[in-house]
């Protein structure tokens, strides 16, 4: 199986906002919404639907245009419902991604085999389906870890 890793870094510039940086000059400004903070990016929440809603439209189009089926414009919006769980935690709950594609229906056969196949190469919806083992560490200025979550 491959593998491969893959890092971001968020640097807080005031209060709930941070920099996320992706590499290679890719930035994302992120924030709370306001009491918390004052909303101007968006949250990790937001982000997470974003990230679901990329990963499957750009994986329905990399089928469609391999499969040279025209698409001449897409647009994607995942509605999430927020619930709590039974520690009355805020925690994202089911989700509907709506992917609306304008494109030629002269192959109908191509589009079929790509319906078919595009949400299995998500890999970020397969894997937030089936959950993702995270795990967490506290490090202070000096170096000690402060917090583990694998209790190493």
């Amino acid at each position: 199986m491959e593998e491969k890793k893959l890092a971001v870094t968020l640097e807080q510039i005031a209060d709930y906002e941070f920099r996320v940086k992706f590499g290679e000059g890719a930035e994302l400004l992120m924030d709370e919404p306001e009491p918390l903070g004052a909303g101007k990016g968006p949250n990790a929440s937001k982000v997470l639907l974003a990230a679901v809603g990329n990963c499957l439209t750009a994986s329905l189009l990399f089928c469609l245009q391999k499969a040279r089926v025209d698409v001449r414009t897409v647009r994607t919006t995942v509605t999430t419902e927020l619930t709590r769980n039974e520690r009355n935690r805020m925690r994202i709950g089911s989700s509907h991604v709506a992917i609306n594609i304008d494109l030629d229906h002269d192959a109908p056969g191509r589009l079929q085999k790509c319906i078919e196949l595009f949400e299995d190469f998500c890999v970020v919806t397969a894997s937030v389906r089936n959950g993702v083992d995270v795990s967490v560490e506290v490090i202070d200025q000096n170096g000690e870890k402060l917090y583990n979550s694998a209790g190493a």
